[in-house]
């Protein structure tokens, strides 16, 4: 059965994608989320809340709470998030260069406990030098996934030992213990597109995140990572991620498509494509890449697959377009593929998630239902 994420807009939410304020001065637009401080909907206490309740009941499991300059603390939205949900799982993004293992352990070994087994890890290693560097962090591509890789064993060292001692290129504890100790021991997610983060991800993570592209390339991706994997004895659970934009027809879909992109504006527009050309995330410049090729065609790329949305976002910017049966559908292509867990999202955030809560995932779980029974 397919598990859904959706994520909580940390930096702000709206109807439009790559708006931001007249005055410049104030403008801190998120490439990574299309948003900034003149959000139509800045990321209220009430607001994520409001998210999160919707997800937990519109059948998704998990909550990403994401990490950035532009974004809230997720450990502290995680903890905030506890009392407000039942059984909705916290995943919460880290980047190794932002805090010490054994201090992230802590804070979420607190979240897990508090949550009774509802938190989870993604280790993000970074792909904008820029934003990188605002947080004082200066590594070079391939030395900042030697240290995630590092960074994920020590922290599975920490959930399960009694006493760490280590020393690494990175990292150096004596006596480090951890309390209270997960019940569990957390699943690691994360992501990369480089030759050296599919290396970690093939040998240290549980679930293997993806960007959604089309059909034909995720599943080279997917079959690459599997032979990886198989390199390490190991497996992995996969997820793949998407935006979301529905229509009572696949015309409405594709005009609300288009209409994301009205006020977005011809600077941020060049100020992305330069980003993308300076920076060194695989991922990326894969994703900038489908979208030149499907610019002749309105950024359509496959069937009720949309690039548009790449044009202003740097990260998970695809789009599934079209009446929820359409996108139940390409779903579950995608599920065939080899992936268990599928993320979603769409702006604005709350209507879009209800939407997909109410028309999609239903259609999902029933066409999986009866293809298993028959």
């Amino acid at each position: 059965m397919v598990e859904f994420i959706t994520m909580a807009p940390t930096s702000g939410d709206g109807e439009f994608v790559g708006a931001s304020s007249n005055n410049a001065s104030r403008r801190k637009v998120n490439p990574w989320t299309g948003t900034d401080e003149s959000s139509e909907r800045l990321p209220t206490f009430e607001y994520i809340r409001d998210i999160a309740q919707a997800a937990e009941k519109g059948g998704f499991s998990t909550l990403l709470l994401p990490t950035g300059g532009g974004c809230l603390d997720s450990l502290v939205v995680a903890a905030n998030l506890i009392g407000q949900t039942d059984r909705l799982k916290f995943l919460f993004a880290i980047r190794p260069g932002s805090i010490q293992p054994s201090i992230f352990a802590k804070q979420f070994a607190t979240v897990d406990y508090w949550s009774r087994g509802r938190a989870l890890v993604n280790v993000v290693t970074g792909g904008s030098p820029v934003d990188l560097a605002a947080d004082g962090d200066f590594l070079d591509h391939g030395t900042r996934y030697r240290r995630t890789r590092e960074y994920i064993q020590v922290l599975k060292r920490l959930f399960t030992e009694e006493t760490v001692n280590h020393e690494g290129e990175f990292y150096k504890l004596q006596g480090s213990t951890l309390f209270p100790k997960p019940e569990a021991i957390p699943k690691i997610y994360f992501g990369g597109a480089s030759n050296v983060g599919k290396d970690v991800a093939a040998a240290e993570s549980d679930v293997y995140m993806l960007w959604g592209e089309t059909l034909e390339n995720t599943k080279e991706r997917i079959n690459e990572m599997k032979k990886r994997t198989a390199a390490y004895n190991r497996e992995l659970s996969y997820s793949v991620s998407f935006q979301v934009v529905l229509g009572q027809t696949e015309e409405e879909a594709y005009k609300n498509a288009d209409r994301l992109l009205t006020k977005a504006e011809i600077d941020l527009l060049n100020e992305k494509k330069q980003a993308t050309a300076k920076g060194d995330s695989v991922g990326v410049k894969r994703l900038h890449q489908l979208m030149e090729e499907g610019r002749e065609n309105n950024f359509k790329i496959g069937p009720n697959l949309w690039a548009g949305l790449t044009q202003v976002l740097s990260g998970n910017s695809i789009a599934l377009v079209g009446t929820p049966d359409q996108v139940a559908a390409r779903i579950v292509e995608f599920a065939d593929l080899g992936f268990d867990k599928v993320l979603l999202r769409g702006f604005p955030h709350l209507e879009t998630i209800q939407e997909i809560g109410e028309k999609v995932i239903p259609k999902v779980h029933e066409i999986i239902s009866i293809r298993q029974t028959v």
